[in-house]
């Protein structure tokens, strides 16, 4: 059949189709319309609160190799039984390292395209009322990031076979004795804010209650529960970082080429 003949057809079949004694085709709705359901940048940026704007706005700025500058921060008036914390503004700074081991410490200084880790003292920051107070303190050591932690720790005795006691006239220990500590972080750009990660990690320690029976055995309770939960929050802040060095780190090698 020539191409001719076969373009007749076509618009025989084609005629027929429409102009037959079949049903009538009824043609597919149109498309969405996007600017109705505030998808575009126009009605986002109107409907978005100016606070939430500030946040969305805020953009990575660190260079790599980078140097962090890591603190922990604690409620004002903190204050443990062989340490205390230093009061500034609505805050403490805990510059005693009794539970954050040396192990954790090398860990995080060793991580892929990090420079160094730099521990804020209160030489360098003035008073904290929110978070933008401990970045100026990060950018006085010209920290790239700010690595903020603390520690959420709760007390606690509870009966683990309550009728025993009574058996036994209260001879045989039946109260346990429980810490649980949780260590809570986040890694901030120091110039821009911007939240590179967040980590958690929680750790409890059990005993017979009759075993505290001081306040150092009670401490020493509450700093082995911090101590795991520190080695747990390193390795969450390890984890995260990979997908932080991935994301955001620029490799030499492709810097150099312009890719």
């Amino acid at each position: 059949m020539s191409i001719r003949a076969c373009l007749i057809t076509c618009v025989l079949l084609f005629g027929g189709f429409f102009g037959g004694g079949c049903a009538t085709y009824r043609v597919p709705g149109g498309a969405a319309d996007f600017r109705a359901l505030g998808i575009t940048a126009n009605e986002q940026a109107e409907m978005t609160e100016d606070s939430i704007a500030r946040e969305l706005a805020k953009r990575p700025a660190a260079s790599f190799p980078t140097s962090i500058a890591a603190v922990r921060v604690q409620a004002r008036g903190y204050r443990s039984y062989t340490t205390q914390g230093y009061d500034y503004g609505r805050y403490s700074v805990v510059g005693v390292r009794e539970v954050e081991t040396e192990e954790g410490l090398s860990t995080l200084s060793n991580l892929p395209m990090v420079r160094t880790v730099i521990p804020l003292n209160r030489l360098v920051i003035h008073g904290i009322e929110k978070e933008e107070d401990l970045r100026q303190a990060a950018a006085r050591v010209q920290a790239d990031m700010t690595l903020i932690y603390t520690f959420d720790t709760k007390f606690g005795v509870e009966s683990t076979i309550p009728a025993l006691g009574v058996i036994t006239l209260g001879l045989f220990p039946n109260d346990e004795a429980r810490v649980t500590s949780t260590a809570s972080a986040a890694l901030i750009d120091t110039r821009t804010g911007f939240i590179y990660a967040l980590a958690e990690a929680t750790a409890d320690t059990r005993q017979i209650a009759n075993a505290w029976t001081s306040k150092d055995a009670v401490d020493q309770s509450r700093r082995r529960a911090e101590r795991e939960a520190f080695e747990g929050l390193v390795s969450e802040l390890t984890k995260a970082w990979k997908q932080v060095a991935e994301a955001y780190a620029v490799q030499p090698t492709a810097a150099i080429n312009g890719e």
